[in-house]
This record gives C-alpha cells, structure tokens and sequence, in this order.
C-alpha cells in the first residue's frame, strides 16, 4: 500500500473537479440548463462507459454488467439519482456564490456526510479502533479547514460593495446561494454512497480480471447514470419552461462546435476526480478507504478557491481575508495526510 502515491493520484483528481467549471464558462449562446445537459451527456454517460470499457479486460463490461447483482446495480442507479439533485444544486450554488465559496460549502459538507455514513450503515462503530477515531480526526480537521475559509468569505463580504460581489460573480445572491449550497452538499454525498452500495460491481469486476487500481470505473458509471436521469429530466423541463430549447439548433455552427467541445472538456475533468479517486482508493489500506471521500472532497474545496483566486473572486477582499482563506487551505490540505498516521 503506498498511501502517500493515493493522495497524489487523488489530488490530480480534484484538480481536474475544481477545474471543470472554467471550460464551461467559454460556452457562448446557451442558457444554464442547455449547456448543463449536454456537458453532462459527456461527463454522466460518454466518458465513464468510455473509461470503464477502456480499463477492463477486452469485451468483459457487458460480461461484468450481467453477472453483477442487480440489487448493486439498482442501489448504485437509485443513489446517483439522488445525488442528481446535488449535482444540480452543486452547478447553482457557484452560480449565485461563485467557484470558490460554492464548492467551498457544498463539498464541505458533501465529505463529512459522505465519509462517515458510509461506514455507519454498515454498522462500523468508529469510536472501537485506531482507524475509526483517526478518520474521524481527518474528518474534523477538513472541516476545521472548511469553517476557516467560510469566515473568510464573510470577511469578503464585508469588504466588497454589491456592484463589487457581482463584478466578481455575475449572479451573486448569498442568501439564496448558502440555501442551495447546503442542500447541494447534502445530497451531493449520496455519490458516496452510491459508491458503498455498488461494491459487489466492482468485485465481479476483479474476478473477470480488472486491475484494482481501475475497478471502481464500473462502479462509477452506473451512479453517474442516475445522476444524469435526475439532470435530464430538470433541464429538459427548464428548457420547456424557459423557452430555450432552441439554444442548441440556434447558434451557428463554429460556436455550435466550440460549445461541444468545452462541454466535453469539462465533463471529462469533472470525471476524472472519481477516475483519480478510484485509483488511489486502491492504495489505500483497507481500514482507511472510507477516507479516500474525505480526501478528494478536501482537495477539490483547496483547489477550487485556488481557482477562486485566480478567476478574481477574491479581488478586493483584503490581504487579511487572503491570509485566512490560505490558512483555512493549508488545514483542509493537512487533513488529507491523516492516513500517513
């Protein structure tokens, strides 16, 4: 086990996650719930059938789909469903608070709950051995991490005028985003326990020969299926609603093309996190693979308010905000290295 090479591999992982929401801002021409779907069609569909194809044995997928028990498959479909609804509200929350704050809050919460209930459903008792009481010292620290930088986006606050918040975020609207932000974390971390729930998947996988470090992938694409039901099914009602089911026939074909491809852009580093994180869960010991959730949410939260950073989120917040946003980072940053204890 080489948990040091897991961070590594997952911290690749969360930079792609925090990253995916650049390429999606050079989409031109479409309304939120029209370039929502269609970069969800290739993060939610395309790209983790693709990769699960590409990383099991030759012509095995269809074999590993039809002998893996069909309550796991459910299970995994019926949860990714659910966390749907985060993914949705996870895409409103950066809207109304930006990258950095949104992420901040809705995957702050998404690692506490999707880290401990895991293991709590299965009836571990996390107070009975070292690795229950160390995973839930990592959880405290991340989220020690995570109120820090919550304080720093108060300071922000009171720094920056309203024109100045919507220079920074076009659509800033606090209140309303904190709401969404919450429930996104909420049920964002049912992909975690979409996850849990689709494991006998990924033992049929190794039995028919899958590499461990690659086996998670065909976990990964039946949560990812539900998720996208539970996306389609808004953005299409939106598009309806809003009148903007034209978007996609309505641009010319050069932007057309450019739309595509940074949809693809993004859903595919939004899929890499649970790619990266199936890889370095793997090398995790088996005590601590609960944690790879925590870690990657951590990681994606530094990450993201890095991008915060450089996307001018923070202008004009104040050399002190700055200094309490970083050391709330460094925090969520240490917590990951929990597993080294």
């Amino acid at each position: 086990m080489n948990s040091m090479l897991s961070i590594v591999l997952m911290a690749i992982g969360s930079m792609c996650a925090a990253s995916f929401y650049v390429p999606i801002k050079k989409i031109k021409g479409w309304s939120w719930e029209s370039y929502w779907i269609v970069q969800g069609v290739f993060s939610w569909i395309i790209v983790p059938v693709l990769f699960a194809w590409l990383t099991v044995p030759a012509g095995s997928l269809g074999s590993i789909i039809d002998q893996s028990p069909a309550s796991s498959k459910w299970w995994a479909v019926f949860y990714g469903a659910l966390w749907g609804v985060g993914g949705l509200t996870f895409g409103l929350s950066m809207r109304y608070l930006g990258v950095a704050l949104g992420q901040s809050i809705a995957l702050g919460l998404c690692a506490a709950i999707g880290t401990l209930v895991p293991p709590l459903m299965s009836g571990q008792n996390l107070f009975a051995d070292r690795s229950g009481l160390l995973m839930l010292a990592g959880v405290s620290i991340s989220l020690a991490g995570i109120a820090i930088i919550g304080y720093a986006a108060g300071l922000k606050g009171k720094n920056l005028t309203e024109a100045e918040k919507k220079a920074a975020v076009k659509e800033f609207a606090l209140k309303k985003g904190i709401l969404i932000a919450i429930l996104a974390g909420v049920m964002s971390a049912c992909f975690s326990f979409g996850l849990s729930k689709g494991e006998p998947i990924r033992l049929v996988a190794l039995n028919m020969g899958a590499k461990a470090l690659f086996a998670k992938n065909t976990v990964i694409m039946f949560v990812t299926l539900g998720g996208f039901f539970t996306n389609f099914i808004y953005c299409i009602f939106l598009n309806i609603k809003n009148g903007t089911g034209r978007d996609y026939l309505s641009v010319s074909p050069p932007v057309l093309l450019n739309n595509l491809l940074f949809s693809a852009i993004g859903g595919t580093l939004w899929y890499f996190q649970f790619f990266f994180m199936g890889m370095g869960e793997s090398m995790l010991p088996a005590t601590m693979v609960a944690f790879a959730w925590s870690i990657l949410m951590s990681m994606n939260i530094a990450f993201s308010n890095i991008w915060g950073i450089i996307l001018n989120e923070w202008r004009g917040a104040g050399t002190k905000t700055i200094v309490v946003l970083v050391t709330g980072i460094i925090i969520l940053v240490m917590s990951t290295f929990v597993i080294k204890l």
